[in-house]
């Protein structure tokens, strides 16, 4: 009796429809060449200068396209100063990255190939390698006709792939429609404390459980982050989706926190007192109870697992 009129003013609240469970590339790319290319590019070490790197190397399917490093690893191996971000449930999330400097995913999909410290790789060099390979020409022209192979084209191939790795089908998906029994009794507390006590709501909400906004949680370091405009800097970083995160720790931009719990209590303490600029968190009255309740719902929202493979 508890349990069904949150969820059915939770799902009203956020949605008329829920999003399609993860489904295989194998599936999704059968009728779609432009996904098909897409998905084979993604797992090519040819995207990289020395040939050992794929975008898979950051974004691997097992780790749900994220890496379980603290933060990246490019070129020779260099530590890049950011956290890999999971490439999930992207279509309705733009701007991309972490201080939002792509404002597209056909513009993002270039920027590790060619960045020096990531892929490294030089994008003319690239588009005369794949049109040296009959197979790739093929495919490119069946996924686009003419112009054929060009770095406008690999971007378009890549982001359609990404587009197909959807998040969805999860225990708290259920619940939302109408299956009280998806969730335990602790889980569905901790989702009281989610959209009410915890204020998690106030920047992951929606289906997607982000706000698509920048904001400064309190993480301590001298990462910018994404300043606003005439203004002191306050090192404002992208709202990440909360779909599938206890699978893709560790967390925040600088990946400084291992674990849930952690990410709770920095939420409850207000952020790290060290942390530059003005936060947009404040300090928060959870008992030990409701912040166990919290992790143990944010665990509900793992999706269905997906086949995922290069071939």
């Amino acid at each position: 009796m508890f349990r069904l009129p949150l969820a059915l003013t939770l799902w009203g609240a956020l949605s008329t429809a829920p999003l399609q469970p993860l489904r295989s590339p194998d599936t999704l790319s059968s009728g779609d060449p432009q996904v098909a290319l897409g998905r084979r590019l993604f797992f090519d070490t040819r995207l990289s200068g020395d040939g050992k790197l794929s975008c898979a190397s950051c974004h691997d399917p097992r780790k749900r396209f994220s890496d379980g490093r603290v933060v990246a690893v490019g070129r020779n191996r260099v530590r890049l100063k950011r956290n890999t971000p999971a490439l999930l449930n992207l279509e309705a999330r733009g701007p991309y990255l972490w201080d939002g400097r792509a404002s597209t995913l056909e513009e993002q999909a270039l920027m590790p190939l060619a960045d020096p410290n990531e892929m490294a790789k030089d994008l003319p060099t690239l588009e005369r390698e794949l049109a040296a390979d009959p197979e790739y020409v093929a495919r490119f022209q069946e996924a686009f006709g003419s112009p054929g192979i060009t770095r406008d084209t690999i971007a378009r191939a890549l982001a359609a792939f990404e587009r197909t790795l959807v998040s969805a089908g999860s225990r708290y998906d259920r619940y939302l429609e109408g299956d009280t029994s998806a969730l335990s009794e602790e889980e569905v507390r901790g989702l009281r404390v989610f959209s009410g006590k915890g204020e998690c709501t106030t920047c992951h909400g929606g289906l997607l459980l982000t706000d698509n906004l920048f904001h400064n949680v309190g993480v301590a370091g001298d990462d910018p982050g994404r300043p606003e405009a005439g203004a002191a800097p306050r090192a404002t970083f992208k709202t990440p989706s909360l779909r599938d995160i206890a699978r893709t720790a560790p967390y925040f931009h600088d990946g400084s926190v291992a674990t849930l719990e952690a990410v709770i209590e920095h939420y409850a303490n207000g952020g790290d007192p060290r942390a530059k600029g003005t936060h947009d968190i404040h300090p928060l009255d959870l008992s030990a109870s409701e912040k166990r309740e919290l992790a143990a719902f944010l665990r509900s929202l793992d999706g269905v697992e997906g086949r995922w493979s290069p071939n």
